[in-house]
């Protein structure tokens, strides 16, 4: 992996959302057309409140968490709601949210149609994550029910998940889709996280699921 460690966390927030920004911009010049997936949680905010500012032809761009909780919108638990409130919004608002939630009581009911919605703009141009102290990224928690048939080669899409440590039943995308895109960027803050993901790198990913990233991830660290 790349890591690269930053004096604090206000300078990493606004260096990595102008790569972020720039990784867009070049794949729209070049293509017409961009993906960017982020992980939900308080952490990143700030690189939202960046972005959404900036000049992008984001009418061109789709936007889509690595997972969701099975929660509605009118939940604190939902990250579609944060994302929402703090990234779509002023320039950013002209684009396009590609869903992973929809009104069912489990989220096998409309796997297959969040799946699609999402296939269509894949291989993702922008991939950013988040890292538990678990060492678990997206939904791919170490012990969930599906989480070798997540890491698989031949995994689908979009998975339904299920772990002690996740609360509600998740929407997930899966390692494939994970290890496709173009750009990869992990930010974590603080010790406990920084010798999590070194501890990552000699784990199989069945133990330290953000394994399945790491070869190909630049690491964003602050204090």
């Amino acid at each position: 992996m790349n890591f690269v460690a930053y004096p604090d966390r206000e300078f990493m927030m606004l260096e990595l959302a102008g790569k972020i920004a720039a990784q867009l911009s070049e794949e729209l010049s070049m293509y017409g057309r961009a993906s960017l997936s982020v992980p939900g949680g308080t952490t990143p905010g700030p690189i939202f409140d960046i972005l959404s500012g900036v000049n992008l032809d984001w009418a061109n761009v789709a936007v889509m968490l690595n997972d969701e909780r099975w929660v509605g919108e009118d939940s604190p638990r939902s990250n579609t709601r944060l994302l929402k409130e703090r990234l779509l919004v002023d320039k950013a608002a002209a684009a396009t949210l590609i869903p992973l939630y929809a009104e069912a009581d489990a989220p096998e009911k409309v796997l297959g149609t969040l799946a699609d919605g999402v296939a269509a703009h894949l291989p993702l141009t922008v991939l950013l994550l988040g890292m538990g102290s678990d060492m678990h990224t997206a939904s791919l928690f170490p012990g969930a029910d599906l989480l070798a048939e997540a890491l698989a080669a031949d995994a689908p899409t979009l998975l339904a998940m299920r772990a002690e440590a996740a609360g509600e039943p998740r929407v997930t995308l899966t390692a494939p889709v994970l290890q496709e895109a173009k750009n990869i960027h992990i930010l974590i803050t603080g010790a406990e996280k920084r010798a999590a993901i070194e501890a990552a790198a000699s784990l199989p990913a069945l133990e330290a699921p953000v394994r399945v990233v790491l070869d190909n991830a630049t690491v964003h660290w602050a204090e």
